[in-house]
């Protein structure tokens, strides 16, 4: 039960951290193609692409929420309660990006290896937190 409930909710996470993370470092290669991201702004741009994915992934979990808590808790409990999955979930995308990259890129190929990856990172503290307290990313 505990398993199957925690991989559910860490799916929900990682589509909201996805969302942000993949389609910032998207956007900057667009912007710089065809040549690719200068090297001096590959800090800024994973920086930036952990902080869209953790945002949006507040803003996904939010809604899910609304209805059952209301917008207040709803966003308090997003924020709360997912906050190291989050942050273990995009730093895992982006060392797995970097790892087969090299740089802040997104190709099809390592897509299922950078959402794996951040998968993994996650799901494990999901569970002992969904076996510990009763909830891990949403209700």
């Amino acid at each position: 039960m505990f398993a199957k409930r925690s991989a559910q909710n860490t799916c929900w996470c990682l589509f909201g951290c996805a969302l942000g993370d993949l389609g910032t470092i998207f956007g900057f290669q667009l912007y710089y193609s065809p040549h690719p991201i200068p090297q001096d702004w590959w800090m800024m741009v994973w920086v930036l692409a952990m902080v869209a994915g953790i945002c949006t992934s507040v803003i996904l979990e939010t809604l899910i929420l609304w209805r059952q808590l209301g917008p207040l808790e709803a966003f308090k409990t997003a924020v709360g309660m997912s906050m190291v999955s989050m942050v273990l979930m995009e730093a895992a995308m982006n060392l797995a990006d970097y790892g087969m990259m090299g740089a802040p890129a997104i190709t099809l190929s390592i897509l299922p290896f950078t959402l794996g990856a951040g998968f993994l990172a996650a799901w494990p503290y999901n569970y002992w937190r969904l076996k510990k307290h009763g909830h891990c990313c949403h209700g």
